[in-house]
């Protein structure tokens, strides 16, 4: 694995201060659909990217159950994370693309979420509500009708 990525004792990092360890992800090219006009035909220019979420190194046990929710659909029955991409002419677009992506998951799964925090409508918020709803039930009850 050249180009992008950094080579570490640890494995290759993802995202600043997370790896994956070695040999984990796993690359795989084949003919895509994307534009590229006769070149699609005979070049593979599609990346497939795995990534077995478990050989993540660096991220909290929350953090992957979290990535675990975002790739949801992308999650394969071995717990692998599979990434494709075909939307570039040249493999190495396509390549750089997916690794981007990986990068994006994994940093969107770092960010713990606030948890929310209850709140009660107060008391005038309340008298509004009560008030307004006196006024729409009087101008219906104006309408009149059969009785």
């Amino acid at each position: 694995m050249t180009g992008d990525w950094d080579q570490f004792p640890g494995g290759e990092e993802i995202a600043p201060g997370i790896r994956a360890a070695d040999g984990a992800i796993r690359f795989q090219y084949s003919r895509g659909s994307g534009p590229g006009g006769q070149n699609v035909n005979k070049v593979n220019t599609r990346a497939e990217l795995w990534l077995a979420i478990s050989k993540i190194i660096g991220l909290s046990h929350a953090a992957l159950n979290r990535l675990r929710q975002l790739a949801a659909s992308r999650l394969t029955v071995a717990d692998e994370l599979h990434l494709v991409s075909e939307i570039h002419r040249s493999q190495e677009a396509n390549r750089k693309e997916v690794l981007e992506r990986l990068r994006q998951l994994v940093q969107q799964a770092r960010v713990e979420p606030k948890p929310r925090r209850k709140t009660r409508p107060t008391a005038a918020s309340r008298r509004r509500r009560l008030d307004a709803k006196r006024r729409r039930s009087e101008i219906k009850a104006r309408r009149g009708g059969k009785e």
